[in-house]
């Protein structure tokens, strides 16, 4: 069939059109990254001036109430776990690691960017990375305790085999450590040394007074932190006059037995399981 050259030009015209339409077409938006649970409290610890400035005043609130201790023989931090006559034992403190000293929130936008949840594996390969830093006016704190002579036990529910990478990375940061005594308590480095803290503390108060202790979530200072809401409200009313004196608690909003606490501690849950268990407990303002 032979095309007329009226019905060509019609056709080159159309062509055209379609290919000026595509030029002019507005790019393809990406896809927008998935929501997940740790964003803002990843950014929040670390971009964020305000954080710096919590951790620095939980430190040098620290150092205040280390003066007070020292001063007075009958203060202990390990009021369950402290014999009668701890009064003449020498001086200790007890500190968390992570979030309370170091700063692990490299592996928190690891898992925020990659949206995933905690994994043993890749946790342990994180810490064999010996990457975590300093929580700003940790390692100042630490080294004022010790120039008072005053021991050191680093308290963490790392594990046993975790705990080479773990003194390496303290090391490295400045946070002294004790050659000469075992100063850093692992979970399963003795067997009835459990995630519950409470028998190392008891290793600890057997020989010392312990003056203070650190950490960023309620199992840093009692044993029964896994319980609900209301049991775990009761535990801090118990305990009310003990914070911000001799119980220094860091923030930490990425992770903890709070955010654990509304689906029960559950964790074979799906993660949308939890979320909508976190989100039934929210205080919501109804609205306009």
């Amino acid at each position: 069939m032979i095309t007329s050259p009226v019905r060509a030009a019609r056709r080159w015209a159309v062509a055209l059109i379609l290919i000026a339409g595509l030029a002019v077409a507005p790019p393809a938006h990406a896809q927008d990254p998935p929501a997940n649970d740790l964003l803002n409290a990843v950014l929040w610890m670390q971009r964020s001036v305000e954080y710096k400035a919590s951790a620095m005043t939980a430190f040098a609130l620290a150092r205040l109430r280390l003066d007070q201790a020292l001063a007075d023989r009958s203060w202990t931090a390990a009021p369950k776990e402290q014999t009668d006559a701890f009064e003449s034992l020498p001086p200790a403190i007890i500190v968390d690691i992570d979030e309370t000293i170091l700063d692990n929130s490299g592996y928190q936008a690891w898992m925020a960017l990659k949206d995933t949840t905690f994994d043993a594996k890749t946790w342990n390969a994180f810490v064999n990375t010996v990457s975590s830093s300093a929580i700003v006016g940790a390692v100042e704190f630490i080294t004022y305790a010790q120039s008072k002579g005053v021991t050191v036990f680093y308290v963490s529910n790392r594990t046993a085999e975790e705990e080479e990478p773990t003194r390496k990375n303290l090391a490295r940061l400045g946070f002294p450590i004790d050659d000469k005594l075992d100063t850093v308590l692992m979970t399963k480095e003795r067997p009835e040394w459990t995630s519950a803290k409470g028998t190392r503390r008891a290793h600890v108060a057997k020989s010392y007074r312990v003056l203070l202790n650190l950490g960023d979530n309620l199992g840093d200072f009692v044993d029964d932190y896994r319980g609900t809401e209301a049991e775990r409200l009761k535990v801090f009313e118990d305990n009310r006059d003990r914070w911000g004196r001799e119980w220094i608690m860091l923030a930490n909003p990425s992770y903890g037995s709070f955010e654990t606490a509304p689906f029960k501690h559950d964790f074979k849950l799906p993660v949308g399981d939890r979320r909508k268990a976190k989100r039934n407990v929210l205080d919501a303002w109804p609205g306009p």
